[in-house]
């Protein structure tokens, strides 16, 4: 992978047109190195959940550059006709709720995506026997997800965005329902498997537990980003 996990420059989206017309993005430049986990905190309406689905190939943008690892994705439109392959193959989602599937085991839940991609079902139940464990959470591996506890559900949640290898996570309040030890808990997951993996991660946020734990913020007002340094307390 290159030294750049995420890459955004200039990113626009306006949602209407003419007198009706609405900015959410006007001018988002932003990089998160391969390995990292950067903040990004902003009030409701600033365009958090908007960039969020830029850059998860959501949304279409209106304007501006985006990169994933060391492929241009969007140059003043998409530069893949396959949207649905790049959320698959390149980006992990990590949401506030788990949306693990009921039915489903902890194994079957992170090996599904894998075998989607057209992976062996051995292979991809061996790697996710492996991230399971690396979680902590191999021993639940035949369970069901309502046999889990909310902090088991949200490590098998991370597990199964790890499972394709993709080069970025987005995780949208991850921690949102989780008291400050388990909280503190999924953040200190997030930073190990972004460094394993060299994974580039994004952490949309208003929880003031967690918000220490970044080495850098992004924060977003008015559709525009402002970078600072953290507090990056250890873990």
């Amino acid at each position: 992978m290159s030294e750049t996990g995420i890459r955004i420059e200039g990113l626009k989206k306006r949602y209407g047109h003419g007198e009706a017309a609405v900015d959410a993005l006007k001018d988002v430049n932003m990089t998160v190195a391969p390995g990292e986990v950067v903040g990004l905190i902003g009030p409701s309406g600033s365009g958090k959940s908007t960039l969020l689905k830029c850059l998860g190939a959501v949304i279409e943008p209106t304007a501006g550059r985006m990169w994933l690892g060391d492929e241009l994705i969007f140059d003043d439109g998409w530069k893949t006709s396959d949207l649905r392959a790049l959320r698959r193959d390149r980006i992990g989602f990590v949401f506030q709720a788990p949306y693990l599937i009921p039915f489903l085991d902890v194994t079957d839940n992170v090996a599904l995506l894998p075998m989607l991609a057209g992976q062996p079902n051995a292979v991809a139940r061996r790697r996710a026997a492996e991230l399971l464990a690396a979680l902590d959470v191999g021993h639940r591996a035949a369970a069901r997800p309502s046999a889990l506890s909310g902090g088991e559900q949200q490590r098998v949640a991370i597990a199964r965005a790890l499972a394709n290898q993709p080069p970025v996570i987005l995780a949208d309040e991850p921690t949102a329902p989780l008291d400050s030890e388990r909280a503190l808990g999924v953040m200190r997951i997030l930073n190990d498997m972004a460094r394993q993996y060299r994974t580039a991660v994004i952490v949309v946020t208003h929880d003031e537990k967690i918000i220490p734990t970044f080495r850098r913020i992004y924060h977003i007002r008015d559709g525009q980003t402002f970078e600072e340094a953290g507090e990056g307390r250890a873990l």
